[in-house]
């Protein structure tokens, strides 16, 4: 979308009406209301389908906006029917579980906050989702940190940064996937471009856990063990299952695209699935592919770890996708983006201006809406022409919408996530954000990155 393209012009203190319109509409129906997202998105879109019949726009017009914007996020869309199907195969196949076996095998009580991060992180990384292994493993270690007379708060920092540490790098997760098919990067460049800000955030958290972790040696706890016990038991734990967690590896070093790399871990995983299943059948390997891995081991918190996945399961971030790039379309299509930016497009003179505008775009949106999707896409489709007006390559915007967008939602009290989290975890989000510190350092090295110009890609 080019900002010259749109079809109205308006004036910034119009614009900005119609834009404060729409985030009180969305945040009214995901605070108040406590809606699924969805709906007062739809809400935002018809409020904004009669605004531009107002302003005497036709109607197929603003029909072919929905469809351009949803069409900028279709390359995500695919993937996220192959990461449907990477997870539950991986769950089947017992990958998962076994990579969770031996990062279970690392807890004792000495540097309890640290190992919480590193067990979080990990987790994260291989499922690809934050909420999922804060809900899960996170209220293991939540249980584990009261029956040692810890800081709960320092905990919950620890799990939910490990969490969205996982989830921003993680090539399963659909917010990363989300913000690579937003500016059309190739998710493995994404990833790989976003080590500049994640290693020193990673680093930086690990120490301040470090030194927060109390110096105590306990046996492991009863949570842990019982876990790893019911891991054996249910799962197939086998060095044989960590083959496609290797492929994965492999194919993503050797920066092969998305689709085949994803499809060699779905069909090495399915393989060694019949090999360590006597009763699997093609059949039931369909339903698992399409309607995700069911585990019934008795045990409520492992369960629900292992019980994802499959391509119905991505249903609800796909249609929540889609709505959102039909109202960024039509954002741009009515000119309520295009005039704020022109407005200040003058302004953005230079790198550290831009990426410095674009972090406080993807914090604004985060605390105005509260949803973690739209701090991605909206900051992303504003300031996408600009930055290739100023020669920086895509995978820079990317990495910049991941630091400022994805990692900060759950540090909002009234956002999706920090709403979630503080329900699950039983930890107010003012209580828990001080102590998320790979949340709070990710925005500050993306802002350093700008002045510094280290790890600025020009084309």
């Amino acid at each position: 979308m080019r900002l010259e393209d749109a079809k109205l012009k308006l004036s910034l203190p119009e614009a900005i009406c119609v834009l404060a319109m729409l985030f009180l509409i969305i945040a009214i129906g995901i605070i108040h209301y406590e809606l699924v997202p969805h709906i007062p998105i739809i809400a935002a879109i018809l409020f904004l389908f009669v605004y531009g019949k107002i302003k005497k726009l036709p109607f197929s017009i603003m029909e072919a906006a929905i469809v351009k914007g949803a069409v900028s996020g279709m390359g995500a869309i695919y993937i996220f029917f192959f990461i449907g199907m990477l997870i539950s195969i991986w769950m089947a196949s017992g990958t998962i579980p076994t990579i969770m076996y031996y990062g279970f095998d690392w807890i004792s009580g000495e540097y309890f906050y640290a190992v919480t991060f590193l067990v979080c992180s990990l987790i994260g990384l291989c499922i690809g989702s934050s909420l999922t292994t804060s809900a899960t493993v996170g209220v293991a270690f939540i249980g584990m940190a009261a029956a040692m007379d810890l800081s709960l708060a320092i905990t919950a920092g620890a799990i939910i940064s490990g969490a969205f540490l996982g989830d921003k790098m993680s090539p399963l997760s659909d917010s990363t996937n989300l913000a690579s098919g937003t500016v059309g990067v190739p998710l493995f460049e994404h990833i790989n471009n976003m080590l500049w800000t994640t290693i020193p955030g990673f680093l930086l958290s690990l120490i301040f856990f470090y030194f927060l972790s109390p110096d105590v040696k306990l046996s492991r706890v009863e949570e842990i063990e019982a876990m790893t016990k019911a891991l054996e038991m249910e799962t197939n734990i086998s060095v044989w299952s960590l083959i496609p967690f290797v492929v994965i590896l492999v194919m993503a070093l050797k920066k092969v695209s998305a689709i085949p790399t994803l499809s060699a871990g779905i069909v090495s995983a399915a393989v060694i699935a019949f090999m360590q299943t006597p009763n699997m059948t093609v059949a039931k390997l369909a339903d698992i592919l399409y309607g995700g891995f069911v585990l019934k081991s008795g045990m409520e918190q492992l369960d629900t770890i292992l019980s994802r996945g499959g391509i119905e399961s991505m249903m609800f971030s796909v249609s929540m996708v889609l709505l959102a790039l039909a109202m960024g379309g039509l954002l741009f299509e009515l000119g309520v983006i295009p005039s704020i930016l022109h407005a200040v497009r003058d302004s953005l003179t230079s790198v550290a201006k831009l990426i410095s505008a674009t972090v406080f775009a993807g914090i604004s949106v985060n605390f105005l809406v509260g949803e973690q999707y739209l701090s991605v896409i909206l900051p992303g489709k504003a300031f996408q022409q600009k930055y290739e007006e100023l020669g920086l390559q895509p995978k820079t915007l990317g990495r910049v919408l991941e630091d400022a967008g994805t990692v900060v939602n759950p540090l909002v009290p009234w956002g999706v996530c920090g709403v979630f989290l503080t329900k699950v975890l039983g930890v107010p989000t003012l209580e828990y954000a001080p102590f998320a510190f790979f949340c709070l350092i990710c925005p500050l090295l993306s802002l350093i990155s700008g002045f510094t110009k280290v790890g600025i890609h020009y084309k």
